[in-house]
């Protein structure tokens, strides 16, 4: 199986950082996110990885090139003309996935210990669309998931804003950690062009598809966006 590490947004939560760097070579406790995030998926079996760049491109390519992926194979997909976010960059990246069924997408500014072979299984087992990392933290922002663990909304609990995509059955919000695991076919079926999210590629398939979650309450995660939370992430992860 093969994966994408989604590198390409400013990090603009990160600054000051970022004003000179890319967010994906922000260090924790020396190592950088993007290394880490390589050397996660290698022990879940996955050395064949596509990383998108936009900011500072440069130095991502400079050091993958430096460090000779970490041990894997890492190919670049350059949106350095224009950031696509989470959607609209595996779209542009789809080509790589040929011949593939399966593939696991996951954000750059995540460390977790998460175990994505276990995730993995499930979704080979299952064949949903896609199987979506989720927990029971606090955020503003939550997928829905009826009774039987299949995507049925969102909703942001700070602007009441919600989006329903089946009707129906009760529906409890988790929070999204990042990590998913897409069967290939989904690629075909997405409708959006452009500069995307897959929040919305989601909320649109699950009318039709079953899209499913993969819980991981109790498992480490932290969303490395700002300064003080890499100084949270280095009391967590060595």
């Amino acid at each position: 199986m093969k994966a994408m590490i989604l590198a390409a947004g400013l990090g603009s939560r990160l600054k000051p950082w970022t004003d000179e760097h890319p967010k994906a070579l922000a260090m924790v406790n020396g190592t950088s996110l993007l290394e880490r995030n390589i050397s996660y998926l290698q022990k879940h079996g996955i050395f064949e990885v596509i990383v998108n760049v936009h900011h500072f491109a440069d130095q991502v390519i400079g050091t993958i090139e430096k460090n000779k992926g970490w041990g894997s194979s890492v190919t670049i997909s350059d949106e350095t003309q224009a950031v696509l976010e989470t959607g609209g960059g595996l779209q542009k990246a789809g080509w790589y996935f040929s011949g593939e069924t399966d593939l696991v997408l996951m954000n750059v500014d995540i460390l977790t210990d998460l175990d994505l072979t276990a995730m993995i299984a499930q979704h080979l087992a299952e064949r949903p669309l896609a199987t979506l990392a989720v927990s029971n933290r606090d955020t503003s922002r939550y997928f829905l998931f009826n009774e039987h663990a299949i995507l049925s909304g969102w909703r942001n609990v700070k602007t009441g804003e919600e989006k329903i995509a089946r009707a129906g059955g009760i529906s409890v919000q988790k929070a999204f950690s990042g990590i998913h695991v897409i069967d290939t076919t989904l690629l075909s079926m997405i409708r959006q062009t452009g500069k995307f999210s897959m929040v919305d590629v989601y909320l649109d398939l699950a009318k039709e598809n079953s899209i499913q979650s993969f819980d991981h309450s109790g498992s480490q995660f932290i969303d490395v966006g700002k300064p003080e939370s890499i100084v949270q992430a280095e009391t967590i992860f060595n």
